[in-house]
């Protein structure tokens, strides 16, 4: 493309002032002549006229003079592309078009971008009104149009002041090799050996007949380290900057060289497409480039410590460019926290070096925040995953002894009244074991494998129903208020869990006032219109019942309120708390459904808020007996296969079933039951099985009996959630669950609703 040169700029300036001297010096003539004025005014209007001409003409040239610095700014990064680039004014006419947008798309020079892009789009104007509107907000828009055949992917950067640029490329059906492809600045991707494995589009048309090995290339480079791309008119001499890939690969830029004009060097650099920045071997920030500016939240580069802008996760950010400098171990990265973002903002840095001895690094910045996060999540899940599975595991372990326990205490107060001398001991016993039930639901709340019995509930009846154990709980110092919404819905959850939700957050909030104060407890209706992102969890949108607790202590240190969910954290001196208090609340809390967060300014106190989905009020129920009742109160008299690998459990089972009037055959384990229903006489009404046995698990023999037997019916019991295999059950007709530890009557009343 041929360009005026800046001194044809300057001839052009130099002929304006001419006309203006020689304008103004006939406007002066006209007003000195003798004539009369109306035959002096047409010679004064003209020079008038003239001198007008002659200014805006001087106005143009300077914003011409503008308007050419910016197109060749732009030249410099486009002109090699291999994809259309055209800069637009704000009227959206073509002032420069890359080689590729005129042999490509006819591109004129003067003609509106809608005219250019319609032969190829349905609705340019549109489409190029739409990217042009978001790209003055934001800086950028992109869009992938379809056509008939293929997709074109637009793209509009904010480059100056009134000019857009654009990037006009068909997108591929399948996504590009590396996502250098897309870069003007000639890059290659090599192994750690040096083999090339990719270069981009920038780099093949330049080096047409390129070396295979990286060595070839950089192996050609000068005393003043440029490395020159391409011969004769394609020569193109470049500085190669290395940055290490995420795999361990070795990407490198050719970028232009230092002998481009300042302005324009800043420019391209300025404008690259990567946040870049240029260190000192000491960690002084030199330069940094717009996207590295926006990433570090600063406006402009004042030769200031990297460790002031970036928080080393492990160690000082000062420590590791140091290190880097003094081993000479580039391709480098680390991740920090970026410390002017008004959120947790994480930042990658990958660490390369100048080709000249003893220069500034390179880096390249990547936003982590994203990826810092999955990370914190997936370490949090699996940390979770493993304390629950062995909370799970313990549990299911007690629920099988309890239910031996309190099942036998059942059969022995069968045969013992209240006169008896006896009956209080046994009333212990099986109190005790009913309390030692509800701890091991703790463990499994804790886990997120408790068995929930979830029902509508007012919020307002059931913390009613708490108030006096509550009151009892934070004593005479402190005083306990409610506030409740009028409005309010009802919330789907288990009663009795959600019950020591609210007593851990209380007696939390007591302790935390050991000299007295208040605890404040609200329920209020909230609609969320748009998802609600708070501490790595998402809130959907929808009506939610909120419950806040609230008390007047000292709060939560900031460094601790990230890790109070967490098990075995505790902000309590030694001895005074096991850390398990919280952790089983949002285990209750997420296995509900709901969600859990705290707000703690200093010396504020702290307030928990819970999130539960709203459900409508219920109908009105019809008073009558259900089925169920009826079916219960039907007699025994049916076949059951009894399936337990643990033989106190059975042992109880069998007993109270027999004395209910069922037939019962025991069996230890899946292949024995397998085993007695070989017996083609044999008929069995339900099966009753543990889910969790050596060998066979309870749904593997189950499926297999009822392919000879599909009329039995099926109760599993388990000291795990129902949940925990649901999906196993589902395809198991005719099936119900009963958890352990259970009492006699339900074993009873849940075999005789599977017979009735």
């Amino acid at each position: 493309m041929q360009r005026p040169a800046l001194a044809d700029l300057r001839l052009s300036a130099s002929a304006a002032l001419l006309w203006a001297a020689m304008a103004a010096a006939a406007l002066i003539v006209a007003l000195a002549r003798p004539e009369p004025p109306a035959q002096a005014a047409p010679v004064a209007f003209a020079a008038v006229a003239a001198l007008f001409l002659v200014v805006t003409l001087l106005r143009g040239l300077l914003r011409q003079s503008d308007a050419r610095r910016l197109v060749d700014t732009v030249a410099i990064l486009a002109t090699r592309d291999p994809v259309p680039v055209l800069l637009c004014d704000t009227k959206g006419h073509v002032i420069y078009r890359n080689r590729a947008a005129a042999k490509g798309l006819g591109a004129r020079r003067g003609e509106p971008l809608s005219r250019v892009l319609g032969a190829r789009l349905a609705a340019p104007a549109e489409v190029v009104l739409r990217l042009k509107t978001v790209a003055e907000d934001d800086g950028e828009a992109r869009e992938t149009v379809a056509l008939r055949r293929g997709r074109v992917r637009l793209a509009a950067h904010a480059v100056a002041a009134n000019h857009l640029l654009w990037r006009i490329e068909d997108a591929p059906d399948r996504a590009p090799p590396h996502p250098g492809e897309a870069l003007a600045v000639p890059m290659l991707l090599a192994d750690e050996g040096g083999a090339v494995l990719f270069r981009n589009a920038a780099l093949r048309e330049i080096e047409v007949g390129a070396a295979q090995a990286l060595e070839d290339l950089l192996g050609t480079r000068a005393a003043d380290g440029f490395v020159t791309l391409g011969a004769g008119e394609h020569a193109l001499p470049t500085r190669p900057v290395e940055v290490p890939s995420r795999d361990g690969r070795r990407e490198v830029y050719f970028l232009p060289p230092d002998v481009l004009p300042e302005a324009h060097r800043d420019d391209l650099f300025d404008a690259l497409p990567v946040a870049l920045i240029r260190l000192s071997r000491t960690g002084t920030l030199r330069q940094a480039n717009r996207l590295a500016r926006e990433l570090l939240r600063i406006e402009s580069v004042e030769d200031q410590p990297l460790s002031d802008l970036v928080e080393g996760l492990g160690r000082p950010v000062s420590e590791w460019v140091a290190d880097c400098a003094r081993s000479g171990r580039l391709r480098s990265s680390e991740v920090g926290r970026a410390c002017r973002a008004p959120d947790d903002r994480f930042v990658q840095l990958t660490l390369g070096a100048q080709p000249r001895a003893g220069g500034d690094f390179v880096a390249v910045l990547h936003d982590a925040t994203e990826l810092k996060t999955l990370e914190a999540q997936f370490v949090q899940s699996q940390k979770m995953q493993a304390i629950g599975q062995l909370a799970g595991g313990v549990a299911h372990d007690f629920n099988n002894l309890l239910t031996a326990i309190s099942g036998h205490c059942d059969l022995l107060l069968l045969r013992h009244d209240e006169s008896d001398p006896d009956y209080p001991d046994l009333e212990q016993i099986n109190q005790n074991a009913n309390r030692a039930a509800s701890l091991v639901g703790q463990l499994l709340a804790f886990s997120r494998k408790q068995n929930l019995r979830p029902e509508l509930l007012d919020m307002r009846e059931a913390l009613a129903d708490l108030t006096h154990l509550l009151n009892r709980l934070v004593g005479e110092k402190v005083s306990l208020t409610f506030r409740h919404d009028p409005n309010l819905q009802h919330v789907r959850a288990d009663k009795r869990q959600l019950e020591q939700v609210i007593m851990n957050l209380v007696v939390n909030a007591r302790d935390a006032m050991p000299e007295g104060g208040a605890i404040m407890i609200e329920t209020v209706m909230k609609q969320l219109d748009s998802p609600l992102q708070r501490d790595r969890a998402k809130v959907p949108p929808g009506e939610y019942v909120l419950v806040r607790v609230t008390d007047e202590g000292e709060g939560i240190p900031p460094e601790s309120l990230p890790k109070i969910f967490e098990p075995f954290f505790t902000t309590k001196a030694a001895g005074e708390g096991t850390g398990l208090g919280l952790s089983t609340a949002y285990g209750i809390v997420k296995q509900t459904g709901g969600f859990i967060f705290a707000d703690s300014p200093p010396g504020e106190g702290t307030t928990f808020t819970l999130y539960f989905p709203a459900h409508a009020r219920p109908a009105e129920a019809s008073v009558g007996r259900s089925p169920a009742a009826i079916r219960a109160a039907r007699a025994g008299g049916a076949t059951v296969l009894l399936v337990e690998d643990e033989a106190p459990v059975r042992a109880f089972a069998a007993r109270a079933l027999c004395m209910r009037g069922f037939d019962v055959m025991e069996a230890g384990d899946g292949e024995e039951a397998l085993e007695l229903l070989e017996d083609p006489e044999l008929e069995v009404d339900v099966f009753v099985t543990d889910v969790i046995m050596p060998g066979l698990d309870g749904p593997g023999w189950v499926r297999r009996a009822l392919e000879d037997r599909p009329e039995a019916r099926v109760v599993f019991m388990s000291g795990y959630a129902e949940e925990s295999f649901a999906d196993q059950q589902a395809r198991i007709p005719n099936s119900v669950f009963l958890p352990k530890p259970f009492s006699l009557q339900d074993l009873v009343a849940t075999v005789r609703n599977q017979t009735g």
